[in-house]
Parts: C-alpha cells; structure tokens; sequence
C-alpha cells in the first residue's frame, strides 16, 4: 500500500498556488463572471477554532467548482479589523491597536492559506487601512452631501435641495426629513445666515447629527448598537449599558424603509432571514393624532393601527425616554416618576421587547382627553413603551391588546369591550372579523370599515392623519472609541462641515491613552493638534464597526484603486456577489446596512445594482463536544464516567486535547494544572472514561479545537472534507474528532487506487462497464449536488465511488482521471498531485469538469422478482426491452417455476416491467 503523505504533498502544492498566481483572477474575460464571498472575519487573538471555516470551505468548493465550470470566479478575502477587542486590549496593555490587529491577521492568514483555500489574497482588504477607510470616509461624505427627493424616490444631491429651497421654500417639498422639521418659504429660507442655513439642511442630510437616546457603556466609553446589547450588559465584555441622551451621528436608513421591504422579494435569501428583516423594518399603515392634556396645552401625538378601537381606550403609556414625562408629572408623583424612569430607561430596548410577562409601570398623575368620546383617561409611564418607535405614547385598549390587558389587570384599569366576540376579563381579544360596539358611530362596522372612518373622521376635524410607520429606527452611526475610522468632518460655529475629498484620507492620530479624556470626550480628545489647518475642532467619535463591511464587496472587485472606491466598468463588469455565505446573527445589522449602502450608491450614480447578494446562505454552526471528569467532592480524587454514580461527584470540563474517545490520558491531565499533580483515579476496566456532552466552542469550556492540530495529523484536505460531511450546510452540528478517521482512511482509499504497491501504476486499458457507471454515476451527482450546495451527500458518494473502484480493482485512467477532476474541489491537495502524477504539467483548477453521459447509467437488463401465487420464488434477469410475451415465455419455461406450478397450466401471467412477475394457477 502506497503512503499518503498529507502535509508534505499539501505544504508543495500551497506553495506552487502561491509562486504560480493559481488564484489569480482578472477583472476582465470572455468567460461569465461568478462572484462568491465569504462574510469576511474579524482578527481575534484566537485565531480559527474548527467552526470558523466551515462556511469558508462550502463557498471554497463552489469557487472551485464554478472555475471547472467555465466561470471567471471572484473568491477574495479580507479583514473586518477594526473592533472592540484590540481596542480593550491597548487598553489594558498600551500596545497600539494597529499592532494587535496586524499580528492577528498574520496568523488567520497563515492558518486559512493552511487550509488550501483558493482566495485571491492580491484582492486583500483590511478595512482598517487608511487606503481602505479612506473610501468609507468619501462614502459617508456623499451621504452627507445627499437627501431623499420621495418625488424621484431617491437620493440626490444636496445642491438640489438648496435649489428647491431658493425657488419655493419647503411647503410642497417631498422629502424624508426630521419630525420638527418646520416649514419656511423662499425668503426666509434665503434670509436665513450660514449657520441656520447649516442646521437646517441637517433635518435633511442622509447622514446626520442630533441628540438621540443611546445604549451608552460606561466602561467601554462608548455607543452600542441595539443588538450590541443583550439582557441590560455588553454583549463583548458583560458590562452594564444605561440609556443615554447624546448628540450623535446616525444614518437616515429609514428613508429607505420600503425599498429595503420591496428588495426582499427580488433575491434569493433564507425566508426565515427575510422575515426578520421584515419584521425589523416593521411597515405598518395606521393613524396618527393627539390626546389633549387636561387643564394644559399640551398633547400627547399617538400612532395606531387599530383606531377601531379608540373607543376602548382605558389609559395612555408613555416611555420612560419621553419628554413629555417631566412636563406632565404631577408634584406628588415626581418622586416615584423619577425612580421609576431611572431604572425602566436603562434597560436596553430588546430586553424590553423580549420581556413580555414583568409588567412595570408608574403614574403621572395627570389625565389626558380622548377626542372621540371626551373621557378622561390616566397617564402612565411604562416600559413597554420604546421612545423610537411611533410617537413614543400608545393609547392603551387593554380589552384588545395583550400586553395593555396585562397591565390594565396589574394595576386594576379599566377594560372596555370594544370589539364583539371575546371574553374580555379574561384575556384580550384580538380580531379582525368581529363587529364593533359601545364606540359611537363606528358602531356595526367590521374593523377595516371602522379604521377607514375614524381616520376619515380625523382628517376631516384636522385632528390627525392616515399613516404608515415603520418599526426601524434611524442607524446611531458613531461610537466613542479610538479604533475605528475618523470622521471626514470639522466644526466651525458649532455647525459641521466636511473636510476636502482631496485631503482623504483623515488618519487616526497617535494618541497617548485609549480611554475617554477626563472631561468625558472620546478617546481622540487625546490627539494633540486634532484639527485642521485652520484652527477647526475635528469630530472625536469614530464610525461603528459596520461601516467598513457596509461597502467592501465592491471594494473586492478594484482593492488597488487611489481613484475611486471601485471603478465603473470594473463593477458593470462584476455587478454584485453571486453567492454569500455567513451567519444569520448579521440579519439586522449588517446585511441591512450594506443593502442600503448599495441602493444609496445606485441612486448616486456610482453603481449599477440595487442589491448587494442575489443569493446568501446561512451556515450552520459547528458546535463543541465537551469531555467531563467527576471529582469526589472535597478531595482531589476522579471517578470514572461509569461509576460515578456510585461517589458523590461533581463534574468538571477538561481539555479535549488530552482525551481520544472518551478516555482520558491520566498522565497528561496530571500536568495540565498544578492542583492536578497529585490526582487520584477510581478507573474502569483500568480506564478513565470521560463524560461527554455538545456545547457551543469555547475556550472557557475547553472544547476548541484547532484546525492547525487537525491539519498536523490528518491533513487539511481531511479537514475539509470532513467539515462537509458532518451534515447539511445550513444546519448546525457538533464537532467529533473520533469521526475523522473515515474520511482520512477515504482519502488514503483513493489515493492507492492510483498506485499498486509503492508505485504509481495507471493502466490505458479500456474501461469496463461497471467501472464507467461507476465513474458517470458519481460525477452526475456531484454536479447535482454542488449546485444544490448539499455538499454532505457528495462526499458520502465520493466514499461509495472509491469502494466500489477498490473493489473492481479498477486502476483504469479513462475513469480515474475524471474523478480527480470531480474531487479536486473538496479535497485540491492531494488532487494536484495526482493530477501531476498522471502526467499532466498545468494545475488542475485550469481544466473542465468531466460531462457524465446518461447512457452508462442505464441498466440493460432487469432482475425480476417472480411470484407464484402472489408468494416469490426465484428471480429472473431479462434485457429492459424485451416484450411481454418473450418473459412470459421464458418465465413459464423456468425450472423452478415449472416446480411450483406443478405442470398446472397458468390462469393467468402478469409482467408489470421493471417491477415484477406474478403467475396465477
């Protein structure tokens, strides 16, 4: 048996890819384009545990693939470098975050070029370069120097707006723009000064600064995105995030609310992904109008898709953010108010969405007036009540809401019947079929009727409006830390201004401490002589993390550009990523951001595409198989997995390193901690069995495995097909180093197909029929199931194929030459040998995908079953064309028919072809 050396043959053919620009691709061929793309990583310390590169070997396999297919592929990958991570790291040690993030993406790149990937790595990008970030900066720039025109139904110019401003001031202005944003004719809009002027085309800039509630961590000194924060803490680090008034930067993606909804129906995604996305942006048609306050001039603006049921209204919520709750609080109630809102504002918005059963509240003592019927209602503040959405008030029906019902119930309110059919006391009702009562002259009407009239009835008083509202709120786009981009802007009058595009980029300044400056400002108040030339403050937060991944798709396709983010005919060429692949934890972030980033840059003129990803695959995780020791409480004694049960014991998580199914290397456990040194073990059968149990990967569970320890021992062609076979692409599935050894012991399997002995021995003889099916049989469904990325149920046919060679003893080139074509993409190491082997002096990524002819898979003849009497008695082979009455003659002439039949002719014979035989006596 010939040996298979795994390393030394890959550690040859990664280096020849390397010498040999294998990878390479151009930007410009007769071939069709296929552009495939990984959610690129960000450069942790750790490096790559064996999940990470799951995702990064199916979309490996279909570049691969695709190349044989005759496509032009475009497989790059990058950095996402800037992050918290490096950034709490200087913190803590004062090494320059540049420095961490360099050396961390050293070894991921040493690592993913161990694994044979076929990445352009000449398209490389860091999104924490400044020739990278310099094009983020422009970016956000044109966003600055752009509004919404909802006349065009896109972004344009900033000068246009100016132009309608001049011309007709803003009455008849179609635009997407603050709430407050007030109206001005021509000439007050011409008498305005230059800083008024400034100010308020903020209302309209598609990036902009005003003071928003935020997700403030004080001991990260900085803004959290919503999914950044999870049950009150940070989701990096578990420290507490208060609510927090501040002036911010923030991105108008609501003006892109309904193209963001509509683009979903136009690209191939995980409906469960689109959902959420649709759930995220959060469309709703309904009515806006407001409830006076008694005895004050102040109203309450309220927002409703269920005006039908106005008349149930039993109190008003507002949110603990509200500023209508200082103005409306009572002097014997701002005690408990203040309490209240102190705790309530700080928690984060998920929580208090997810968070359906605590119910909360305190009273304002003032009442408000219901326009409808004139009833006095109390006003409250409560939780569950988020300031961002709507108008931060909700007019509260609890006889027809859930979550008003439950509050009604804790605080006793009243719960009115407003809509007929339900049992109200007992839970809310909720329907859209029933009639409407006790609510005067929508009295009878079904709820869509009743809407349509109240909000008629509204328009008509000049009370309110119909409306459509979304969920999604407008994007914070700054954070308060130092390892992220510059913002292109300087302050003059207290009004920003864009820098020069000519003087991009604006590089992050050294700075002597990496926190907050003791007057609070951010990490850049540090920088000595941080503005411009003219004496001009620069803003000192940085963009958020999602910046940089909001365009580099494009920035693949022209990373060597100084001219331009990516250059027209290049991404006319390129247009969007065919195939991406990446996790489902992006929904809301960034897989929404880029599309709008893309659309905004579609409506500038600067690309051809509205979408970024036509299709995106979500990859499953790869999950932890933890081991376990069972320690005697209160000595320093480990009882086996079997009789544990038998001490009382805890169990403790060990390290998989030092465990190979299941048992445990004593000696090793010994040494991997001083208070371990003097272990005792209770054994069985003179073993130490662990216990097991899947968990997620994780260093603090001692169940990461490294690629690098995998790759060492079997190989990183093993290691790739391996992560395939473990299951479906999309689902999620645990990790079992005892498992690998049939994939390795495969590998080996095709490798001596191609040898006898030590040497390489490859016939030209002919190839039999068996051995053709073989071959045509695995290569239909490798092309079948690579298209349908069902890459689990091409390695299990690579194994049946190389069992069945075996055993025909097939040695034949005519068959094996293919097959090392259909196999390269899984497993391109050990294929570029054979390839070379076989005599061939040019890589095998430049050849075509062998074609699989139908013909060698159809069977010439049929093996019958045949019954006699409904009962089988033998088995009858006959060609797939022959003729009934050609069977039933040989079937009646068989031996041991003629002996179950007994010479008794038959009633009748049926021939049901290619199925069966059945002889009725």
């Amino acid at each position: 048996m010939a040996e298979y050396r795994a390393q030394e043959i890959e550690k040859k053919w990664q280096a020849y890819w390397s010498e040999n620009g294998t990878y390479s691709t151009p930007n410009t061929s007769d071939r069709p384009k296929y552009y495939v793309l990984d959610m690129f990583p960000y450069p942790s310390g750790a490096g790559l545990h064996v999940g990470h590169p799951l995702g990064y070997i199916a979309s490996d396999i279909v570049s691969r693939y695709k190349r044989l297919k005759g496509f032009n592929v475009l497989h790059p990958m990058g950095f996402d470098s800037f992050g918290l991570p490096a950034e709490q790291y200087a913190i803590q040690t004062g090494q320059h975050p540049a420095k961490t993030t360099a050396e961390n993406i050293a070894r991921y790149k040493e690592q993913l070029k161990g694994i044979g990937f076929c990445f352009d790595w000449d398209r490389e990008v860091q999104t924490s370069s400044p020739d990278y970030y310099h094009w983020t900066q422009w970016i956000f720039m044109e966003l600055f120097d752009s509004w919404y025109n909802q006349d065009s139904d896109k972004a344009e110019p900033i000068a246009t707006l100016v132009a309608k401003l001049e011309k007709g001031g803003n009455a008849d202005l179609q635009a997407v723009c603050d709430e407050d944003t007030p109206l001005l004719t021509a000439a007050e809009w011409v008498a305005m000064n230059e800083v008024a002027q400034q100010n308020f085309l903020l209302k309209y800039r598609l990036t902009f600064l005003k003071d928003t509630i935020v997700n403030y961590c004080p001991a990260l000194g900085t803004v959290l995105a919503n999914d950044e924060v999870k049950d009150g803490v940070s989701e990096r680090g578990g420290h507490p995030v208060i609510r927090k008034n501040m002036k911010q930067w923030s991105m108008r993606i609501t003006a892109y609310a309904d193209r963001l909804l509509k683009g979903l129906d136009t690209i191939d995604w995980p409906d469960p992904l689109k959902e959420m996305q649709r759930n995220w942006i959060g469309k709703s048609f309904g009515a806006e109008f407001a409830f006076p306050v008694e005895n004050s001039e102040v109203t309450i603006p309220v927002f409703t898709t269920r005006i039908d049921t106005v008349y149930g209204v039993s109190y008003l919520a507002l949110a603990p953010e509200s500023e209508l709750v200082e103005q409306l609080v009572t002097e014997d109630q701002k005690a408990a108010i203040a309490e209240y809102v102190e705790v309530a504002k700080n928690r984060s918005e998920r929580d208090r969405m997810a968070d359906v059963k605590t119910v909360t509240g305190c009273f304002t003592g003032a009442y408000a007036i219901n326009p409808f019927n004139q009833e006095k209602i109390p006003i409250w503040v409560a939780d569950y009540v988020l300031a961002g959405y709507g108008t931060g008030a909700v007019m509260a029906v609890p006889g027809h809401d859930e979550r008003d019902h439950r509050f009604a119930k804790h605080f006793d309110l009243p719960i009115i019947e407003v809509v007929s059919g339900g049992n109200i006391e007992e839970e809310a009702w909720v329907s859209w079929d029933h009639e409407i009562v006790n609510s005067g002259m929508l009295d009878g009407l079904k709820p869509k009727k009743a809407i349509e009239k109240a909000i008629t009835w509204l328009e008509e008083q000049g009370l309110g409006t119909g409306k459509i509202n979304y969920r999604m709120r407008d994007a914070v786009f700054t954070r308060q830390r130092y390892w992220g981009e510059p913002l292109p802007v300087y302050f003059k009058d207290g009004v920003p201004y864009l820098m020069k595009a000519s003087e991009l980029p604006l590089t992050l300044p050294e700075v002597d401490k990496y926190l907050p400056t003791e007057n609070g400002d951010p990490p850049l108040g540090h920088a000595e002589g941080w503005k411009t030339t003219d004496g001009h403050p620069y803003e000192l937060s940085t963009m958020p993390g999602w910046a940089g991944s909001s365009w580099y798709y494009f920035r693949y396709m022209d990373p060597k550009n100084d001219k331009a983010f990516v250059d027209a005919d290049v991404q006319k060429y390129w247009e969007s990523v065919d195939l991406y692949i990446g996790g489902s934890e992006h929904a809301t972030g960034h897989l929404l951001y880029s599309r709008f980033w893309c659309k905004f840059l579609k409506d500038r003129g600067y690309v051809t595409v509205e979408e970024p990803f036509k299709k995106l695959v979500n990859q499953g995780m790869i999950q932890g198989r933890s081991n376990f020791v069972y320690r005697e409480k209160g000595t320093n004694r480990f009882v086996s997995y079997g009789l544990r049960k038998e001490y009382k014991t805890s169990p403790m998580h060990v390290d998989v390193a030092l465990v190979s199914n299941d048992e445990l290397n004593v000696e090793e456990f010994k040494k991997w901690r001083p208070d371990l040194a003097d272990a005792e073990f209770v054994l069985e059968e003179g073993i130490y069995k662990c216990g097991a149990e899947v968990e997620k990967m994780s260093k603090s569970k001692f169940n990461v495995v490294n690629p690098d320890d995998i790759i060492g021992r079997y190989g990183a062609d093993t290691l790739r097909m391996y992560e395939m076979f473990l299951g479906p692409i999309e689902q999620s599935k645990p990790w079992n180093t005892n498992g690998i050894d049939g994939v390795f012991k495969f590998l080996r399997k095709f490798w001596n197909l191609f040898h006898a002995g030590d040497q390489f021995n490859v016939s030209d003889k002919e190839a039999t029929k068996e051995e053709l099916k073989v071959l045509h049989g695995t290569l239909k469904k490798t092309e079948e199931d690579i298209e349908k990325l069902s890459f689990n149920t091409t390695v299990a046919q690579f194994m049946i194929c190389a069992n069945e060679l075996t055993g025909l003893k097939c040695d034949k080139r005519a068959v094996l030459e293919p097959l090392v074509i259909a196999l390269s993409p899984f497993a391109p190491h050990i294929t570029e040998e054979l390839w070379h082997l076989l005599g061939h002096q040019t890589s095998v990524t430049t050849v075509d995908f062998p074609s699989w002819d139908k013909s060698y898979l159809e069977e010439d003849t049929f093996e019958y079953p045949v019954s006699v009497n409904g009962k089988t008695r033998t088995k009858l082979s006959f060609p797939v064309d022959a003729s009934k009455e050609d069977i039933i003659s040989a079937v009646l002439e068989d031996e041991t028919v003629l002996k179950w039949t007994e010479g008794k002719a038959p009633k009748k014979t049926i021939v049901v072809p290619k199925r069966i035989i059945n002889v009725v006596i």
